[in-house]
């Protein structure tokens, strides 16, 4: 017999978020070692706030719920608390009960800033890093740094000279036509009025060029994890200037030559040992 198509809401529910989520989720172990590293943060947590006011959102749940945002590549804070609102998974992951009512994403937004200010989710990085060096998942040899271009939040019209000529009038003061054919523009010459230090770059011969920044990143090659990541305007040997940085912060006492470094930044996995 067909069932019927109705739904009808229960006066009391005895289920919880903790019930739905198989035992074998990936997303549980990563709680765990998520947990001991907030753990390890608490006291810094406490230095963060005044000790009487009104209380704020948890930054256990604010760092867990922006672990969310990188893992499932949400495009912005609104839709991350859309999927945290209608989500089990979501919601058990960054520890909101099922009735409890999701964030405002402005409010969200402003607690989160908090914590980058404070340099916590860096903190945070590094202790998930020092981690997996507890564990013997890393080592002092075998990385690999790879770049790619990290577009700004700057629109291309904001990219105007720095002296001469002023642009006309615009037709529309919120959103103004901005005709760029026939115009020389470079990194010498423009600058963008809302973001100076992002560069005019493009992935290659015949991308578009966007305003952007070089993102780094430093993995350890055993088990593919990322050990380090830093930021450098988009000026070409971002690459190499970044590799240079971050193999300084590699523990052991082995020296790194420049040969090894240009072997880096070319992608190619080395060791650690002088040649």
């Amino acid at each position: 017999m067909r069932g019927t198509d109705h739904q009808q809401s229960q006066m009391f529910s005895y289920l919880s978020a903790e019930t739905r989520v198989r035992p074998n989720h990936p997303l549980r172990s990563i709680r765990e070692m998520v947990d001991e590293v907030l753990r390890a943060l608490s006291p810094q947590f406490d230095r963060m706030y005044a000790s009487e006011s009104r209380p704020s959102i948890a930054p256990e749940k604010l760092l867990r719920a922006q672990l969310l945002q990188m893992l499932y590549s949400s495009r912005s804070e609104r839709l991350l608390m859309e999927e945290i609102d209608y989500s089990m998974l979501f919601r058990w992951f960054v520890g909101l009960n099922l009735d409890e009512d999701v964030w405002d994403p402005t409010t969200f937004t402003k607690n989160r800033d908090r914590l980058l200010e404070a340099d916590v989710a860096k903190e945070f990085v590094a202790q998930v890093v020092a981690q997996a060096r507890a564990r013997g998942l890393t080592s002092d040899e075998h990385f690999t740094v790879d770049g790619t271009l990290l577009e700004a939040w700057a629109s291309v019209k904001s990219f105007q000279p720095k002296e001469g000529k002023q642009p006309p009038p615009p037709d529309d003061p919120g959103n103004p036509t901005v005709n760029f054919r026939g115009e020389q523009r470079s990194n010498e010459t423009h600058a963008s009025t809302t973001d100076p230090e992002a560069q005019l770059a493009r992935k290659g011969a015949g991308k578009e060029s966007k305003l952007s920044y070089s993102g780094n990143l430093l993995v350890e090659n055993r088990n593919g994890l990322i050990v380090n990541a830093e930021v450098f305007a988009a000026n070409g040997t971002a690459e190499r200037d970044a590799a240079l940085v971050m193999l300084e912060q590699i523990p052991g006492t082995k020296q790194v030559t420049e040969a090894e470094t240009r072997a880096l930044t070319r992608g190619i996995s080395w060791r650690n040992v002088d040649i």
